[in-house]
């Protein structure tokens, strides 16, 4: 499945979002900063990305999701765990990052923040019932599945 997103700069530092291999299923977003920022640990900051994008179609969603090296080498991952950016929205795409790790991560203008997908959107009904069919897991909670 492939479509447009228009991709609007808005400011002349800022890098368009840009897969890094064919198959990549995240197209990288970028840390757009006048300079560098320092997150101590437990620290949360909101990096601008320089961004703002228009998909042609909109049944999208734009899903943010944490860079895995960031988050398992240094700790750093979204403060949100997922970000959200609704195919009418048109602001600045910003990436809500923090620091988990237990040392000081220093983002440098242009590195690599968060990875950007693009998903359909089922929008749903919601219709009120007296009753649900049953199933095998029936009302089983967390961890109710097991290990295996």
């Amino acid at each position: 499945m492939e479509g447009n997103v228009n991709v609007k700069r808005l400011r002349d530092s800022a890098r368009l979002p840009r897969y890094a291999t064919p198959a990549s299923a995240g197209a990288d977003l970028c840390a757009d900063l006048d300079e560098n920022l320092t997150l101590l640990p437990g620290q949360r900051a909101l990096v601008p990305t320089g961004i703002a994008i228009a998909p042609e179609k909109s049944d999208l969603v734009g899903l943010i999701f944490s860079r895995s090296g960031m988050g398992a080498k240094n700790g750093i991952t979204l403060a949100n765990s997922v970000g959200v950016i609704d195919s009418d929205y048109r602001g600045e795409i910003k990436v809500a990052l923090i620091n988990h790790g237990s040392e000081p991560y220093e983002i440098h203008p242009g590195d690599r923040i968060a990875q950007l997908v693009l998903v359909p959107v089922y929008i749903a009904r919601f219709v009120q019932a007296e009753s649900l069919d049953d199933t095998a897991r029936g009302v089983g909670g967390f961890g109710s599945t097991g290990k295996e």
